[in-house]
């Protein structure tokens, strides 16, 4: 998931560099739109993934500190070995799909100033 967000993402900022006359802005929002739709829901997913191991190791640790019984310490550790991989994807997921709304709004931007461009020759030409 990781390297298929990356390349996404490096996808869309160098269609938007280039700024081809030819690109069909809309058509691109649209297929941008359905891009950003799939790793919103990977984000939830890894968002409930994350907390649950979050609360499974604070209630193992919990758990250790009434009962005081010592191998819950080894659950808990492993638990905390497994969050931070865990909460290392979720934040990239969650910046790198906040950073698709910009460049959303940068390709919203491209199609509304087409439409401008369109609106004033057709005004010149009346």
């Amino acid at each position: 998931m990781k390297q298929r967000i990356l390349g996404y993402v490096q996808t869309i900022d160098l269609l938007l560099e280039t700024d081809s006359p030819e690109t069909d802005w809309e058509e691109e929002i649209r297929k941008h739109l359905i891009q950003v739709g799939f790793f919103q829901h990977e984000r939830l997913i890894h968002l409930m993934v994350t907390l649950t191991f979050a609360l499974l190791a604070v209630g193992t640790l919990l758990v250790e500190l009434v009962t005081k019984f010592m191998p819950l310490l080894g659950v808990f550790f492993l638990l905390m070995i497994l969050l931070v991989p865990y909460i290392k994807h979720y934040f990239l997921l969650e910046n790198k799909t906040q950073y698709m709304y910009e460049q959303y709004d940068e390709m919203l931007k491209r199609v509304l100033e087409k439409k401008d461009a369109v609106k004033e020759e057709e005004t010149e030409t009346e």
